[in-house]
This record gives structure tokens, C-alpha cells and sequence, in this order.
């Protein structure tokens, strides 16, 4: 990791040095971001198809929905659950994708706690752009694993995060702890 100092940078001096992540600007930009309803354009939709998990940080499946890393995280962990079928909307789901949407949540709570011991969790969905949706086309739930004072002056002050893992390492981890459904278990 390379940072650079704020001596000698434009503007009034913070005293904070500035870690660049150039990689983020094809997110702000808006890159695989669907704003319609053409499935073809939509990362989600391609990761749910794909049969290589690995490539597309798929960390679980069912029937009717999928888990995913967040290719952006708020922390290490940060998951996505979300139905294959392209809505946008929960009131769209169909009762086996909403059940399946909280199953799996639930099973990804029991995963991160196995694999990174979180002391709480975020979980929510931002439907619509408006709530913040960053692919409002795709209805997605976040779950989030939090520490306490994971909130530092990285995020806050200059709106980057740092992850002590690869997505792929992160992937392989919480794939492998992935618990077994117990409905499933009694068929």
C-alpha cells in the first residue's frame, strides 16, 4: 500500500495522506451499472448465470436466489443476496424468492460469524436509486459484517476502505463455511 503525504498537495494542508484507489472510478462511473430492464447488461444477472463462481465471487446458491461478494465493500465479508430473476422491486418477488432471499440471508450471517467473528451486522436493501441503489435494476440485500471502531478515519474522512484480504481468498473462505440449509437436510 502506498500513500502520499499532503505536504505539497493543492489546497488548504490536512495533515492526512491521500491512498489513491483508481480502481473505484469505473464504479462512480457508472460502469455495469443497468438502469433498465435488460439482463444482458447487469454484473448480477451474469454472475448468477456464470458457472465459474469463482470469477464471479459467488459465494452460495439456491433455487431461486444467489449470494455474491461485493466487488466494492464497506468491510471485509460484505455480501449480496439476491434473487437470479432480474427485478428490481420486493414487492416483485415471487414467495419462494422472498423466502429463499431470507434464507439465505440467515445463512450468510451464520458463514461470517464462522469465518470472521463480526461483533453485529448491517442488513438492507436501498430500492431504487433515489434510496441509493447502485444497481437499482437488480434488487440486492447487503449483509454487512461490523466490528466495534471499525469506523475509522479511512472511511469517514477520506472515503476508503481497507481490506486485509482478496475478494478471491474471501470467496474460498466463506464459500467453504457455507452451513448446510436444515430444510434441506430433512428431504
Amino acid at each position: 500500500m502506498q500513500t502520499e503525504p499532503a505536504a505539497g498537495l493543492p489546497g488548504d494542508p490536512d495533515g492526512l495522506e491521500r491512498l489513491w484507489t483508481p480502481h473505484r472510478m469505473a464504479y462512480l462511473g457508472g460502469q455495469d451499472k443497468p438502469a433498465g430492464a435488460d439482463p444482458g447488461a447487469c454484473p448480477f444477472c451474469r454472475a448468477g448465470a456464470s458457472p465459474d463462481d469463482a470469477a464471479g465471487l459467488v459465494v452460495a446458491r439456491g433455487s431461486a436466489a444467489f449470494v455474491v461478494l461485493n466487488l466494492y465493500p464497506y468491510n471485509s465479508g460484505h455480501l449480496m443476496v439476491l434473487p437470479y430473476r432480474h427485478v428490481g422491486d420486493l414487492t416483485e418477488l415471487d414467495a419462494a424468492e422472498a423466502a429463499e432471499l431470507m434464507a439465505l440471508t440467515r445463512q450468510a450471517i451464520a458463514a461470517l460469524r464462522t469465518v470472521f467473528a463480526p461483533h453485529g451486522f448491517n442488513l438492507g436493501i436501498n430500492q431504487g436509486s433515489a434510496a441509493g441503489a447502485g444497481i437499482a435494476a437488480h434488487l440486492h440485500q447487503h449483509v454487512v459484517p461490523r466490528w466495534e471502531g471499525d469506523s475509522n478515519f479511512m472511511p469517514i474522512v477520506a472515503r476508503t476502505k481497507t481490506l486485509p484480504e482478496l475478494l478471491g481468498s474471501t470467496r474460498e473462505r466463506l464459500a467453504a463455511a457455507w452451513p448446510v440449509d436444515p430444510q434441506e437436510e430433512s428431504c
